[in-house]
């Protein structure tokens, strides 16, 4: 199971990217609404294209994840992505992230630690 972990990794960087570049996306478009306008801005939104390439690159990593590792094991890794979206709120959206915040995010890894064990 140990093989699994460099992958989930990347599975995990990937959609933490994903999100990033979703956030980002968003922040540079009008409000949200239905309207022409709205949709229009994100179809030339190069952080949207970005958003969509590595949500796509993730889903095919995910593939090949849960085909050759068992569910069970394979799906709580996803989790590591919180762990990876700590680090990213920090270095792209200067968040303050609190020692509680650390302490929970400590236990997901510790707990993917066991999972794979």
């Amino acid at each position: 199971m140990w093989k699994l972990i460099p992958l989930a990794v990347s599975q995990s960087i990937l959609l933490t990217g994903a999100q990033v570049f979703l956030k980002f996306a968003l922040q540079r478009m009008p409000s949200f609404s239905w309207t022409r306008e709205f949709w229009g801005a994100m179809l030339v939104n190069w952080q949207f294209a970005m958003s969509g390439i590595l949500f796509g690159a993730a889903s095919l990593l995910w593939m090949y994840i849960i085909k050759v590792f068992p569910f069970s094991v394979a799906y709580p890794m996803v989790s590591l992505s919180y762990v990876f979206g700590m680090f990213a709120a920090i270095l792209f959206f200067h968040e303050q992230v609190s020692l509680m915040r650390w302490v929970g995010v400590m236990f997901i890894v510790l707990g993917c630690g066991l999972i794979v064990k």
